[in-house]
Parts: structure tokens; C-alpha cells; sequence
């Protein structure tokens, strides 16, 4: 019987390198609801159902890259709980991690493995989650559960395997909207030159990534809605990284000068980059120039204590770490769960604003996420 399942394994593993082959290479915005204390999170997210005690379970983990600061918060937060929960429920969790150097074909490989090896549950941080029904498909037929985390899937791909499959994350919506408040809460709502606009710059994370996409469209949406805010240039591809931060900025700043009032950055880690341009220009971020990003990395919470960094919105890797690992409780233990686990981003701007405390979240059907970002932001769900 031991030596059939393998054999399944494998044979659906072979599926999915084929499968991939032939197809290529965020609200809740602000709740009208106070966030739930800490012990009514952890009563909410308690399994029905717990595993049964002395048993012991095996969890891949692919992750997009390790080099990426706000997945290494969230792979060791994620590795913590992970120790916790097992230390109170009585089971063992063996938790394998990969890194996917983000690349699709060393991370198919990887998940591939997990298949073959027949681990109970895999959460996946997805290179590309275009790809996503491939991985879901392939898991279904070996019977492992699926989370999905930090890059959402499309709609119709949550509706493949209802149940057993589920998304925990936030919605990038929120946390443009975020970033384009800050700068149009500003006394003169980023308008340094004081000729009734703000010239700004993009810097995204890569293309048709949904955070990138998202952040990119409402933090500019949101400021206008304020004042008038007009791009120089078009937006470039950083890749979430802060070399490539930098170096969009330096030549930004090279190109248009003391015209740049303001550099929006999808992440952090962009944004530090940035930050070293500006220095490197001779500007001062908050006096002759405004600087956002996104994560509330430990850096650019203490620049914001300094006065050195306009705002940062917390993407909150602990809370959707400890999410995730209890959603992945309540599937080995047999349990159904739902097809998405909300929680909210957090405006920062100011150290005590990233304080981490154990928060409420919101679950939804993939027809109630659907209908809710229509009403919303007049959107359509992907």
C-alpha cells in the first residue's frame, strides 16, 4: 500500500514537470470592526479538529527567493510558530524549506519533489502565480493540501480544489491607498515646489506581479484624489530589489533633478536603495524630497524615527505567518477551510506604529472576495 502511494507520487510529479513545460515559463481596507485581542485570534483560528497527538507531520515550503528581506521575516516567523504549535498540540511539524532563487523552473522542481515525497501539506510563495493551477492540479490528484501565501492567485484558480486549497494574505489594494494618504496627509500634501502639483517617481517590483501592479495604481489614485500628480517617466522595474532601487533613483534624480518631489517604492527594500540615491544627490528626504515604501522593514522604521523616511505601511508577515501555519493545522487535521484569510496592512509613520501584537483576520468565500472588491474599489477580483 506504502509502495503504491509512492508510486503516485511520483507518476503525479511527472505530470506537473510536463504540465509546466507545455504552459512556459492585499481589504480589507480599513474594517469598520476594531481588530479582535490576541486570545479571541488564536480562539477563532483553533482547529475543529486537532491532530492527533504523538503524530508527525511533513510540510514543504517553496519560497519565491530567500534574498528578499520582508519572505525572510515571514520564513523565520513562519518557522517559529511552526515550533510552537507543535510544542502545544503534542505532534511533530517537520517543516522543509526551499528557496526558488527566484526562478520558475528551480522552484517547479522543488514542488515537484514535495509531491513525490508525499508531504502532507505544501505552502507555496509562488515565483509566478499565473502557474498556480498547475500546482494545485498536481497536489489534488496526490491529495496535499495547498496555502497559498504573500502572491495571491487568480479567482478562478481558488475555485479549483475548494476546501483543501486556500490563499492568507492582504490585499495590495489597501496598501497603495495607504501610501498615496501619507503623502497627501502632508502639509502641503507633497507639493515641495508649491506649483499646485506633485511630480513623482515609480519605482515597481516586477511586471505583472498583482502587490506591484496594485501598489503602483492606487498609491498614485489615492494622492490625486487630493491633488494633481503627474509621473516623470514612466514606471521602472526595481524587482524588489535595493540595488535596483538605487539605481532607478540615482538616475531619476540625475535625469529630472529638483523636479522630483516625490519617489513612491513598491517595498522596502526598493526604497532603502532609493534612499541612498537621495543622499548620494545631496537631497534630504522630508525637506526637499518624500520617500514611501512598503513592509516597515526594521531599517526603515528606525530612518522613521530619525525623521529620515516619509512612511512605510507594515506588510504584516507575523500575523500572516501564524495564519497561515494555524490554516495548515486545520487541514491536517482533516478540516475544510475557507478560500481566503484577510488580514489589513498598517500605515507607519512612526516607530510604535509597527509594533507586531497577534490580530484578527477575515475570512471569505472566493464569491464574497469577489463581490466585496467590485463594491469596493469598483474592481474586478483576478
Amino acid at each position: 500500500m506504502k509502495t503504491s502511494k509512492k508510486l503516485l507520487m511520483i507518476l503525479v510529479a511527472f505530470a506537473m514537470v510536463i504540465t509546466f513545460a507545455a504552459c512556459g515559463n492585499k481589504t480589507p481596507s480599513e474594517s469598520s470592526e476594531a481588530p479582535a485581542s490576541s486570545s479571541e485570534a488564536e480562539s477563532q483560528a483553533e482547529p475543529a479538529e486537532k491532530p492527533a497527538e504523538g503524530k508527525s507531520y511533513d510540510i514543504g515550503v517553496a519560497i519565491y527567493q530567500y534574498n528578499d528581506n520582508f519572505m525572510t521575516q515571514y520564513r523565520e516567523e513562519l518557522d517559529k510558530y511552526f515550533k510552537e504549535l507543535g510544542e502545544k498540540n503534542g505532534v511533530t511539524y517537520n517543516v522543509e524549506f526551499q528557496d526558488g532563487k527566484n526562478d520558475q523552473a528551480t522552484q517547479t522542481e522543488q514542488l515537484n519533489n514535495f509531491i513525490a515525497q508525499g508531504k502532507d501539506l505544501i505552502i507555496a510563495n509562488l515565483v509566478d502565480p499565473t502557474g498556480a493551477d498547475q500546482v494545485i492540479n498536481s497536489a489534488k490528484q496526490a491529495n496535499i493540501p495547498v496555502v497559498l501565501i504573500n502572491r495571491e492567485a487568480n479567482t478562478e484558480t481558488m475555485q479549483i480544489w475548494p476546501g483543501k486549497t486556500t490563499y492568507v494574505g492582504v490585499d495590495a489594494r489597501q496598501s497603495g491607498i495607504y501610501q498615496g494618504d501619507i503623502i497627501a496627509a502632508l502639509e502641503n500634501k507633497g507639493d515641495i515646489n508649491g506649483d499646485g502639483k506633485v511630480n513623482y517617481v515609480m519605482i515597481m517590483g516586477d511586471a505583472g506581479n498583482v502587490d506591484a501592479e496594485q501598489r503602483t495604481k492606487y498609491s498614485v489614485e489615492t494622492l490625486q484624489k487630493t491633488i494633481p500628480a503627474e509621473s516623470l517617466g514612466e514606471p521602472q522595474r526595481g524587482n524588489w530589489a535595493q540595488d535596483k532601487g538605487q539605481e532607478i533613483a540615482a538616475n531619476a534624480l540625475s535625469q529630472y533633478g529638483k523636479d522630483v518631489e516625490v519617489i513612491f517604492c513598491n517595498n522596502d527594500g526598493m526604497a532603502l536603495g532609493a534612499k541612498q540615491a537621495i543622499d548620494g544627490a545631496g537631497r534630504k528626504v522630508n525637506e526637499d524630497i518624500y520617500l514611501v515604501g512598503v513592509d516597515a522593514l526594521p531599517e526603515v522604521v528606525e530612518l522613521l524615527g530619525k525623521g529620515e523616511f516619509t512612511g512605510t505601511v507594515l506588510n504584516d508577515y507575523f500575523n500572516q505567518a501564524h495564519t497561515a501555519a494555524e490554516v495548515a493545522v486545520k487541514l491536517l487535521a482533516g478540516n475544510d477551510v475557507s478560500s481566503y484569510y484577510w488580514h489589513d496592512y498598517v500605515k507607519v509613520l512612526k516607530p510604535e506604529d509597527a509594533e507586531l501584537s497577534r490580530l484578527d483576520y477575515k475570512e471569505e468565500s472566493v464569491e464574497e472576495y469577489t463581490k466585496r472588491i467590485q463594491e469596493q474599489y469598483g474592481d474586478a477580483a483576478k
